[in-house]
Formats: structure tokens, sequence, C-alpha cells
């Protein structure tokens, strides 16, 4: 088995093409098949993070992305923001979230705190 870091886009670009052909196999787990898959998946996922990071979401918009998501309407959001004013001086960028709406919106609606934070 000849797997090495990937330092470049070469190697980048090799272990993509390696991974998309062990996919097309579908190995079973375990085998010398499926133990390579994982390998290159995991040492693709390090050169992903490391060279093309990801922002976090707009907390705004991850708050709007999870009431569409659920079919929530602004009333539907006060539980966690409180009273109607303040869901749309929220949703409006009029007000910022304080640490006990972020603190509602992460157990009620499962949006993760360090997007909140963002």
């Amino acid at each position: 088995m000849d797997i090495r870091p990937l330092h470049t886009e070469d190697d980048y670009k090799a272990a993509l093409a390696d991974v998309s052909a062990l996919v097309d196999m579908d190995p079973a787990p375990g085998s010398p098949e499926g133990d390579r898959l994982e390998i290159m998946a995991t040492l693709i996922e390090r050169y992903e993070a490391d060279h093309f990071p990801m922002d976090l979401p707009d907390p705004i918009e991850a708050i709007r992305f999870r009431m569409e998501q659920g079919g929530l309407t602004a009333r539907d959001m006060e539980p966690y923001i409180g009273n109607l004013n303040r869901v749309y001086e929220v949703l409006n960028r009029k007000r910022g979230l304080s640490l006990s709406m972020i603190k509602r919106l992460n157990q009620g609606l499962k949006i993760p705190a360090e997007v909140l934070i963002a």
C-alpha cells in the first residue's frame, strides 16, 4: 500500500482520482481496498481543511436557514429570541443576539453555538 501525505495540488488530485476509483469498486470495510479508501479519505479531508478552509455562516443567515428548513415563522421564534418585536429586530440586524438567546437557539433549534457567536 503506497500511501503518503498530500503536500501538493498534484498529490491532492492524484488522491482524488484514487478515491474515485475505490468508491466505484465499493470495497468491503476492513478489506485492503476498504482500508485504503478510509485512509485516503482522511488524507484528503486534512488537505482540504488546510488548503480550503470554510468560514462559519453568518448567525442571522443560519437562523433564517433553520426557520426555512422547519417552516418556522417569526412568531415561532419567540421562545428562542423574545417577543415578536425583538425577533424582527434580530432578524433585521437591529439588535444583536444575547447570550441567553444563543443558548436557547442552540438547545432548541440545534444551531451550533460557534455559528451564533460569530
